[in-house]
C-alpha cells in the first residue's frame, strides 16, 4: 500500500521551501489546478508509476488505472486492486486471490490518489519554480512542495501542471530513503459512468476469493 501511495528537493530549494511564505503564484495555479477537478463528479484516468532507487540503482514502471468520486476510489496497478468507500478499504492481490478489509486509515488516506489535488492546502509549503516544456511539446508550470511536519517520509513533492488547461499532467515525490516515485496520467475521462457497485469489493466477481476481515 504505501509502496503504490508514496501512490505522493534538491537541498537548497528545499530549505528555501522550508523557510517561505506559500508563494501567491504558486497558490494561484493550485486553486485553479483543485477548482477544476471539483467540478467532476468522478474521473477515470490511467496511469504510469515509476520508481526509482537511489540504492538500489534500479529503475521499475508499472501501469495503472484509477476511478475517483470524491474521498471514494478504486486503484488496480501491478497484480493489486485497492478499493475504498471512503470508510472501508479492500486490497485485493490477484496472485493469491485474496482480499483484506480494513478501516480507511486517516494517515494512509492523506496519500490516496483522491487527495492528490487538494493536498497541498494542509500541511505544505510551497513554490512556484516556473514553466518548463515537456516531452509531448506542452508547457507545464511546476510547483514544488515540502511538507511542515519534518517527520514526513516524504520530503517534496514536485507537482507539473498544464499551463493551458490546468490539468495535473504528472507528479514527483521523493522520500527520505532516496526512493523517488513518478507518476504520470495518461488517459483521462471526467464523469464517467460508473455502477453502483464500482467503489465497494463485489466477492461475486472473485470467484474462490479467500477474505480477510481486520475491522
Amino acid at each position: 500500500m504505501k509502496r503504490i501511495f508514496a501512490l505522493l528537493f534538491a537541498m537548497v530549494l528545499f530549505i528555501n521551501l522550508a523557510s517561505a511564505q506559500q508563494d501567491p503564484q504558486a497558490t494561484k495555479i493550485l486553486n485553479a489546478m483543485s477548482a477544476k477537478y471539483k467540478t467532476m463528479k468522478a474521473f477515470k484516468a490511467t496511469f504510469s508509476q515509476t520508481m526509482e532507487s537511489s540504492s538500489a540503482k534500479s529503475k521499475e514502471t508499472v501501469e495503472g488505472n484509477i476511478l475517483v468520486s470524491g474521498p471514494k476510489y478504486r486503484l488496480a496497478v501491478s497484480g493489486q486492486e485497492v478499493i475504498s468507500d471512503g470508510k472501508l478499504m479492500w486490497t485485493y492481490l490477484k496472485d493469491v486471490n485474496e482480499v483484506t478489509i480494513t478501516e480507511s486509515d486517516p494517515e494512509a488516506e492523506a496519500m490516496s490518489p483522491s487527495k492528490i489535488f487538494d493536498m497541498y492546502k494542509k500541511g505544505y509549503k510551497y513554490a512556484y519554480t516556473g514553466p518548463e516544456k515537456g516531452a509531448d511539446g506542452v508547457t507545464y508550470d511546476v510547483i514544488e512542495m515540502a511538507p511542515q511536519d519534518r517527520n514526513n517520509p516524504i520530503f517534496k513533492v514536485r507537482l507539473y501542471i498544464n499551463q493551458k488547461d490546468k490539468s495535473l499532467k504528472s507528479w514527483k515525490m521523493f522520500r527520505n530513503n532516496g526512493n523517488r516515485y513518478t507518476y504520470t496520467i495518461k488517459n483521462f475521462q471526467a464523469n464517467p459512468t460508473l455502477a453502483a457497485d464500482t467503489f465497494s469489493f463485489n466477492k461475486a466477481r472473485y470467484k474462490g476469493v479467500s477474505v480477510v476481515d481486520l475491522r
